[in-house]
């Protein structure tokens, strides 16, 4: 990450809030998964996100003051460098959408009604069809 990240809801991370760290991944690549540091580890200390507070507030509330992604699947680093950043924003931004406005309650229309209590009718004929003087 060579600069500040924008995500959808306006929030910025800043660059210096992002610590990298490397490691070597496992699973397939022959000889030269021996050899490079390829997995990705991001930390962001979300503490330092600057942007709306309301957006702010539901991160923090959500993630906590720390954020941290692994990535691995790419044999790049570069590449794995770019989905952590991906996985970052992604997180942070399903963090900062406001929530769903509740449901409000509608009342059924005057024909399910009928339909049901019609329904309810012709069952109870059924069922009382069956009764019988053994």
């Amino acid at each position: 990450m060579n600069g500040d990240v924008r995500t959808q809801w306006g929030l910025v991370i800043p660059a210096d809030a992002c610590a990298w760290t490397f490691a070597r991944s496992g699973g397939a690549g022959g000889q030269h998964v021996n050899t490079s540091s390829s997995k990705a580890m991001l930390v962001v200390d979300l503490t330092r996100l600057t942007g709306p507070d309301a957006a702010r507030q539901r991160v923090l509330g959500a993630l906590g003051a720390e954020l941290r992604v692994t990535s691995q699947t790419h044999r790049s680093q570069h590449r794995n460098r770019d989905e952590c950043v991906a996985r970052a924003v992604e997180r942070i931004d399903d963090a900062a959408r406001p929530p769903a406005p509740p449901r409000r309650r509608t009342r059924p229309t005057k024909g399910a009604v009928e339909r049901r209590l019609q329904s309810k009718r012709r069952d109870a004929e059924v069922k009382r069809g069956r009764r019988g003087d053994w």
